[in-house]
C-alpha cells in the first residue's frame, strides 16, 4: 500500500503538469560554433521508451472548421511537366526584428541567415504573381526496380495546370531553439481554439501572445488559405528538424546526462504535447525532413560519430514525426565529404536507414540521380539575408529575379549592412559581408564547394556555379535527360 500511494500522487502531478503546461526555458546561448556543437556521442543509456500516447494531455473540445477545398479542382486542366523543379530554403522568420537586430554578438548572424515575416509575405506574394506552385518533394521522386531487378531512383512526371512552375519549399532548424528566446522570434508551434496550427510566444511588451502572424508556418498556411492555387492539393513544405533541443518548441530531447524521474517525466509531458501539433502539421500538408541530431558538420566527424547521430534522430525525433526518405543536410555539408560521384560509408547508412533524397545548398538548382542505388543529391536555394543583399554571394540579385526582386523585398527594418542592388543589380557595393561564415569552410553543394553562408559556393565537384561548369545532360550531367537529371532553369 505504501507503494501505491506515491505512484498515485505521480500519476496526479504529472496530469496537472498536463493541464498546466510547462514554461519556456529562460536561457538563451549565442549563435555561434558553441550552438552548432554536437552532443556528446560517449557511451550513454539509451533514452527509455516513449510511452505517453497521442490521446494523453489537455482534451482538445474545439471544433475544427471544415478543410477548405484544394486546388486545382475537377474543372481545372493538368498537363505534362517534366521541366526544372526550383527549390527554396528558409530558416525561422524573425517575428520583432528590433529585437533581433539590436545590436547584440547575435545580430550578423541573424540578419545572414533568417528573414522577417514581412520579407516572409512578400516573397509569397511575389512567387505567386511570377506563377509558382508548391509542390511535395516525395512526389517528384520516386523509388523502382529496374530490369536487373536493382532499386534506383527516377524524375516522375508532374501533372500541373497551364502555365504553373512546380516548386519546393523546405524550412530548417524550426525547432524554436533557446537561444532565440526573447531575441524576436516566436516561442512554439500550438494547437488554437480553432482546432489550426498557431504559435506561442512574448511579443516585445513581454505579453504573452498567440498569433499566426510571425511563425514561417502559420504565415504559408494563411497565405494559401487566401491564395489556395499557390498550392498543388494543400502541400505546404518540409520541416527540417534537429533534435538536440527538441521540436518545434517542445523539450523533447533525452538529456543522457539525466535519466531521473523528474527528467523523464519532464521527456514524457512534451512529447504528449508535441503528438497533437505534428499530427496536425501533416494533416494540412506538411511533411518532414531529417536534419541531423546535433546539427553537427558532417564532413568533419568521424564515421561512429555520423551514426550515433543519425540514430539518436530515429530514435528522439522520427519516432514522433515519423517516416521520412528526405534527409537535408546541416550546414549544406554533404555526407562523407562528397556525395555527387561517390558514394561513402556515412552515406550508405543513412540509406540504410531509408533516407533516399539529400539536400545541400547550392546556387542553383542541381539533382543527380545516383547510378549505384536508389537516391537523389539535390541542391537548394537559400532565401535569407545573404542572397538578399547580393554582397557575399555575387550575383544572387540577378539569380533570384526569377523569384522576385530583393529591392521589393527587402525589410529597411535590417542593420545598415549594406546591399549590392542599391545602385541598381550593376551598381556598386554598399557596406561589407555582413556576418560570419555558415560553418568552416571548404564543405558546401560540390564535393570541394564553400559552405553555405561562404562567397562562390555552388554545385558540383568544383564548388562553382552551375552555369559556369558548361555541363550537359548525361549520368554525371546537371541538365535533364534521359536520365532524370535535373539542372539551371533556362
Amino acid at each position: 500500500m505504501k507503494r501505491i500511494i506515491p505512484a498515485m500522487l505521480f500519476a496526479v502531478i504529472a496530469c496537472l503538469f498536463v493541464v498546466m503546461g510547462t514554461t519556456a526555458c529562460d536561457s538563451a546561448s549565442s549563435l555561434d560554433d558553441d550552438y552548432f556543437t554536437p552532443p556528446s556521442s560517449e557511451d550513454s543509456p539509451a533514452p527509455p521508451p516513449i510511452d505517453a500516447s497521442p490521446d494523453q494531455g489537455v482534451e482538445n473540445t474545439n471544433t475544427p472548421p471544415p478543410p477548405p477545398e484544394t486546388y486545382p479542382g475537377p474543372g481545372v486542366e493538368l498537363l505534362p511537366y517534366n521541366g526544372v523543379v526550383e527549390h527554396l530554403f528558409f530558416h525561422e522568420v524573425i517575428a520583432w526584428p528590433e529585437l533581433a537586430f539590436d545590436g547584440g554578438p547575435d545580430e550578423a548572424g541573424y540578419d545572414d541567415y533568417m528573414i522577417t515575416a514581412l520579407e516572409f509575405e512578400r516573397v509569397l506574394e511575389s512567387l505567386h504573381r511570377n506563377g509558382f506552385i508548391l509542390v511535395d518533394l516525395n512526389d517528384v521522386w520516386s523509388e523502382y526496380t529496374n530490369e536487373s531487378g536493382e532499386q534506383r531512383m527516377r524524375r516522375n512526371t508532374l501533372m500541373l495546370p497551364e502555365g504553373k512552375k512546380p516548386l519546393v519549399f523546405s524550412f530548417d532548424d524550426i525547432n524554436f531553439y533557446e537561444y532565440m528566446q526573447g531575441f524576436g522570434f516566436m516561442d512554439q508551434l500550438v494547437i488554437g481554439d480553432d482546432g489550426g496550427i498557431w504559435a506561442a510566444g512574448t511579443d516585445p511588451s513581454g505579453n504573452a501572445i498567440i498569433s499566426q502572424d510571425y511563425t514561417a508556418v502559420t504565415i504559408l498556411d494563411r497565405f494559401i488559405m487566401e491564395n489556395p492555387d499557390f498550392s498543388m492539393h494543400g502541400v505546404k513544405g518540409c520541416i527540417a528538424l534537429t533534435g538536440y533541443q527538441g521540436i518545434l518548441g517542445y523539450r523533447t530531447q533525452f538529456d543522457r546526462n539525466d535519466d531521473s524521474p523528474e527528467a523523464r517525466l519532464d521527456r514524457m509531458l512534451e512529447i504528449a504535447r508535441v503528438r497533437p501539433v505534428v499530427d496536425k502539421l501533416k494533416e494540412t500538408g506538411w511533411y518532414f525532413a531529417s536534419h541531423s541530431y546535433g546539427h553537427i558538420g558532417l564532413h568533419r566527424n568521424p564515421l561512429e560519430t555520423v551514426k550515433d547521430d543519425a540514430q539518436r534522430w530515429m530514435d528522439e525525433v522520427g519516432s514522433l514525426v515519423g517516416e521520412t526518405m528526405i534527409f537535408i543536410y546541416p550546414f549544406g555539408s554533404r555526407l562523407d565529404g562528397g556525395d555527387v560521384y561517390s558514394t561513402g560509408p556515412a552515406f550508405w547508412f543513412y540509406y540504410d536507414l531509408g533516407f533516399r533524397i539529400f539536400a545541400s545548398v547550392g546556387s542553383e538548382p542541381f539533382t543527380r540521380i545516383k547510378p549505384d542505388l536508389a537516391a537523389v543529391v539535390l541542391d537548394r536555394m537559400n532565401v535569407d539575408g545573404i542572397t538578399l543583399r547580393g554582397i557575399v554571394q555575387q550575383g544572387a540579385y540577378e539569380r533570384f529575379l526569377r523569384f522576385y526582386d530583393a529591392a521589393e523585398i527587402y525589410d529597411d527594418r535590417r542593420p545598415d549592412f549594406g546591399v549590392r542592388w542599391q545602385n541598381g543589380a550593376q551598381g556598386a557595393e554598399a557596406g561589407e559581408p555582413s556576418g560570419a561564415e555558415y560553418g568552416e569552410p571548404g564543405y558546401g553543394s560540390g564535393e570541394s564547394g564553400a559552405e553555405y553562408g561562404d562567397p562562390g559556393f555552388g554545385s558540383g565537384e568544383t564548388g562553382v556555379e552551375d552555369g559556369e561548369l558548361g555541363v550537359e545532360g548525361g549520368e554525371t550531367g546537371v541538365e535533364g535527360g534521359e536520365t532524370g537529371v535535373e539542372g539551371p532553369s533556362a
